[in-house]
């Protein structure tokens, strides 16, 4: 290609429509694209048809164009499903055209089919699907080339990864920290020249970049459905085709390794790879990065105009750098589990060896006693570990290790191997993925618990590999790591905690023989604060570490590092050392379905189990945490250490009914009538919400004479039978039978999209209360009660309006009728501004019903009432539930309040709330699906409407999906299911809704969100 001018060979948009017109008797319009030697144009014609205009640059060869011209026509013949750009033939029936530009210069001009869809750059998100797509797609391509040659296709090219160390001559235009990276990918490309010069070759398509790939226009399911521009095909390397078409696609990821898997799987299905190939791919990557960025330097020189020559310098600078700390034999073991190769080659040799070795598990402990093996459990689900407080108390922690030795004599406490441990679920471990979070939880070693000071000895021969010392306070004391000779592999293994004195004699290098010392077990003040014990693992490689080696990694990395980190126990073969097997989820969602009710069901298209709580946090079997924005159940925080003891306290000493005298239920009765108004100072205490609201209606039947209620609509008051005869939620809803002749709804007083909406709406809601009250009138029947939640959850979090439960309650006082006011989802000092909802409007209801935040997860609920109602109730018939104000009860209650009170639970939902909800309308302004936001302090809603005001259920429910991929748990509401609602436990904090409002923003950026 002849350099000129560029302003003097650009060819504008209407010199495209005027040659289109000449050349292919075409009216359209033409659109400038990206392109960088030829001149692109989008074509859209008179009869709704779209083609793509290529004019070349002056001098093109000839060659060059028919070479691409013919590959088009090979693959319109294509025996798999390929969709490609096809030849338009001009007037003269030639595939290539020449025009004369304004300049005078020749230049050639071919017209295609344009191939409808997306291209890659525009479509967000890209998920492993859509990943998978493009590699299934592209190997596709490869398989189809296979068969096709053309003598130009041998051309030398820059843009070649085989022909790339051409760069080498341009590493003066880069700085030190740049050649560095630069430097190390040209060398490691020339080392494996051996393997990469024998590979087998075809030719390729060359550019799979995010401008040259086409996607479906599905939005929730997207495809690849082509690769276009076939400019840069080029007889080479066949891997190097997967190799540049990941390069771009993994751009602008947190995890490129985790990015790029699904690419190689969906490549390999279509196309085979071949181990030797996936050995240069890393390396192949890295290339082809290499080539971009020494490109966009140049042509920062040559055509500073030319924006499309430099669109791609950051994201590649900045995907060569995370590539670059990406360790080069553990990418190449992932790309070999991607396609279904054993992730670590040697991994089954090393397996076959161990099967004809007499190791013993004595040999490490020789001072010891023959034992047998107890296995412990040190599982994220396990009961044996108990609450965090208990587990990060390593003298407790010990003292329980000592309790099983004292009752199993002879046994050598011991496991580990692949346990997910809720140890490593902090900062420490943790790593942001593709997909938020992710926590190191996965243990890869045995621990085996036994006295500081237990000699440690070497079980066959081997060399010292590394000596390391730790005394960090997370560190683990000594490090010992030797390398063994097997046959024609080598392993090593890996002593963890021991005692820094006892392995100084060892020197890096030195053979250590079977039966030598290696080291004694550390202290707990050189051992990182731990229970004294060995780490024991394996590895059949160390990467590109000289000590420190993971000892626990990525429950997504499982698979290869399982290859790679063998279980230790295939040495020794012991019957107690079994790696624990999880239930798989698939059996447990069977089994609930055959034998658990039908109408139960499960959160999220993809369910998740869940086995262990921690503040705001829930964490599945794998030690995955998830964000919980709405569980308010678990009030002051899952499993909450003072709540949790107290309850283990009182269990320990007595549990029965409320006939016997106890202190604790007094103690819980003050704490609660301490937040009330002095009104409301008699209690009952029930198991659960509809217990509450049960007994409230019969507390009015008792008061009133009168069994008629007034309730919102979609309101929910709970499951019992006479709960669910006043929940419109449930009897308006699917598989309900209507209003029985006893309720009475009114609209929902929803001022965003109700019956009334905007300002001063109160009072016209009010109205509709007093015409049901009219109502029941003309039937010569009196109202019983007015029940409804201060802010109405399941009708979408509603605030009520200003004026509304005043003018209500006075209307239902006035008829002879008592205020209910359900608190079970609002209450106890979540509104942030007051303690109980109702404080939120300046009334005071005649009963209170209280439920799920009382107990933070235990059955727990309460009644409050007037002292005229409580005399009215007690009118002979006694009262009594079995479990109702149970001494264990009321000691969690009691410790939940007071843990409420003194961690100012209160005024932190408040202040979050205020922050969060601040948060949630900037990003209303920003999308307008966004209709309102809504609710007060840590009880919040977001509902999406269209520009019509017209619910979208669809994006909400995806909403919830994808915040749940990020590790964040959310759930809708309303009765069009279109509202987001956020009623986390109460300990959730500023940092947690800055992280909500992060990936909400990141996903209501995404291409479904903003195709309503």
């Amino acid at each position: 290609m002849i350099n000129m001018d560029y302003n003097k060979i650009e060819i504008t948009a209407t010199e495209a429509e005027t040659i289109l017109k000449e050349r292919f008797q075409i009216n359209g319009k033409a659109k400038r694209l990206p392109g960088e030697i030829d001149f692109n144009f989008k074509i859209d014609d008179q009869n709704g048809k779209s083609f793509i205009l290529k004019v070349s640059r002056p001098e093109e060869n000839i060659d060059y164009l028919n070479f691409q011209q013919q590959l088009l026509e090979h693959l319109a013949h294509a025996k798999k499903s390929l969709i490609a750009p096809k030849v338009i033939k001009d007037i003269e029936g030639e595939g290539i055209s020449e025009i004369t530009d304004h300049h005078g210069n020749k230049r050639k001009v071919r017209l295609l089919t344009w191939i409808s869809g997306r291209v890659w750059s525009s479509v967000n998100p890209k998920s492993n699907e859509l990943l998978y797509s493009l590699g299934e797609e592209c190997g596709k391509l490869t398989q189809e080339l296979c068969d096709f040659d053309h003598s130009y296709a041998n051309r030398k090219f820059e843009w070649d990864v085989a022909q790339s160390l051409w760069t080498e001559n341009y590493l003066l235009y880069f700085g030190e920290k740049e050649r560095e990276v630069l430097e190390y990918y040209q060398k490691r490309f020339k080392d494996l020249q051996g393997v990469y010069s024998q590979l087998r070759k075809t030719i390729v398509h060359n550019d799979a970049n995010d401008n040259n790939v086409i996607v479906s226009e599905d939005l929730q399911n997207p495809k690849v459905i082509s690769c276009i521009d076939y400019g840069d095909a080029v007889y080479t390397q066949s891997i190097n085709d997967l190799a540049i078409a990941s390069a771009y696609a993994i751009m602008n990821c947190n995890n490129p390794l985790q990015a790029v898997l699904p690419i190689i799987s969906g490549y390999h299905k279509s196309f085979k790879l071949k181990p030797e190939e996936l050995k240069v791919l890393y390396v192949a990557i890295g290339m082809r990065l290499v080539i971009s960025v020494t490109k966009s330097a140049i042509n920062k020189i040559k055509e500073p105009e030319n924006e499309y020559l430099l669109i791609s310098e950051k994201p590649a600078w900045d995907l060569l750098y995370k590539w670059y700390d990406v360790s080069e034999d553990f990418a190449h073991y992932s790309f070999r589990e991607a396609c279904g190769y054993a992730p670590h080659p040697m991994a089954s040799k090393f397996m076959d060896w161990t099967e004809n070795q007499q190791l013993t598990i004595e040999a490490l402990f020789p001072t010891e006693v023959s034992r047998i093996i107890y296995p412990i459990d040190l599982s994220v689900s396990s009961t044996f570990l108990g609450h965090e407080k208990d587990y990060e108390d390593q003298d407790y922690f010990e003292f329980k290790l000592n309790q099983i030795q004292k009752r199993n004599p002879g046994t050598l406490i011991a496991g580990g191997y692949l346990e997910p441990r809720p140890f490593y679920t902090s900062n420490m471990y943790e790593r942001e993925g593709n997909l938020g979070i992710e926590h190191r939880t996965i243990h890869l070693g045995i621990d085996f618990w036994l006295p500081a000071n237990t000699p440690v000895h070497a079980f066959m021969e081997g060399e010292v590999y590394s000596v390391t010392e730790d005394k960090g306070e997370k560190g683990y004391g000594g490090l010992v790591i030797l390398k063994h000779r097997a046959d024609d592999f080598e392993f090593f293994t890996i002593y963890g905690h021991l005692s820094i004195e006892s392995i100084r004699h060892l020197k890096e290098g030195s053979i250590v023989n079977c039966g030598d010392l290696i080291g004694k077990l550390g202290a707990y003040n050189e051992n990182g604060g731990w229970v004294p014990h060995l780490h024991f693992q394996v590895t059949l490689s160390m990467l590109d570490y000289k000590n420190d080696f993971p000892g626990v990694t990525f429950h997504s990395e499982l698979p290869v590092w399982r290859s790679l980190c063998p279980d230790p126990n295939a040495l020794f073969k012991s019957n107690g050392l079994n790696p624990q097997m999880e239930i798989p989820d698939h059996q447990i969602i069977a089994y609930r379905k055959q034998h658990l009710g039908k109408s139960l069901s499960l959160q999220y298209n993809i369910p998740i189990k869940m086995v262990r709580g921690k503040g705001q946090y829930l964490i599945d079997q794998f030690g995955k945490k998830y964000l919980d924005t709405v569980n308010n159940v678990a009030h002051v925080g899952h499993e909450h250490a003072q709540v949790v003891q107290a309850g283990q306290d009182q269990m320990g000493l007595i549990n029965t009914n409320s006939r016997y005298l106890h202190e604790n239920i007094n103690e819980l009765a003050r704490e609660i009538i301490e937040t009330l108004p002095p009104e409301l100072s008699v209690l009952h205490f029930v198991n659960s919400g509809s217990e509450a609201n049960e007994l409230a209606l019969r507390m009015m039947k008792a008061a009133t004479g009168a069994k008629d209620v007034i309730a919102s609509e979609v309101g929910y008051h709970g499951n019992s039978n006479a709960c669910i005869d006043i929940s419109s939620y449930k009897f308006d809803g699917k598989g309900g039978q209507g209003a029985p002749e006893h309720t009475h709804i009114f609209p929902l007083p929803d001022k965003f999209r109700g019956k009334f909406t905007g300002i001063n709406t109160g009072p016209l809601y009010a109205l509709e209360v007093k015409k049901l009250i009219d109502k029941v009138h003309k039937k010569g029947r009196n109202v019983g009660a007015l029940i409804v939640e201060p802010i109405i959850s399941c009708g979408g979090q509603i605030e009520l309006p200003e004026g509304f439960l005043n003018q209500a309650y006075a209307y239902v006082r006035e008829a002879g009728g008592v205020c209910i006011s359900d608190e079970v989802q609002v209450g106890c000092g979540r509104m942030g501004k007051s303690f109980w909802g109702f404080q939120l409007y300046n009334v005071i209801p005649d009963i209170v019903t209280i439920g799920k935040p009382l107990g933070n997860g235990h059955p727990l609920a309460a009644v409050a009432c007037t002292q005229e109602i409580a005399e009215k109730f007690a009118n002979g018939m006694e009262y009594f539930n079995t479990f109702g104000g149970n001494p264990v009860s009321c000691a969690i209650g009691a410790a939940v309040l007071k843990v409420v009170k003194e961690e100012k639970l209160q005024q932190n939902a408040l202040q979050v709330g205020e922050y969060l909800k601040q948060e949630l309308r900037q990003l209303a302004h920003e999308f307008p699906i966004i209709g309102d936001v809504r609710g007060q302090g840590l009880f919040l809603g977001i509902e999406f409407v269209d520009k019509k005001l017209k619910p979208l259920k669809a994006q909400a429910d995806y909403v919830i999906n994808r915040m749940k991929d990020y590790g964040i748990l959310m759930s809708t509401d309303g009765p069009d299911n279109n509202v987001l609602k956020i009623k986390p436990p109460m300990v959730f904090t500023e940092t947690n809704a800055s992280e909500l409002i992060f990936h909400l923003r990141k996903v209501l950026k995404e291409d479904f969100m903003n195709a309503y």
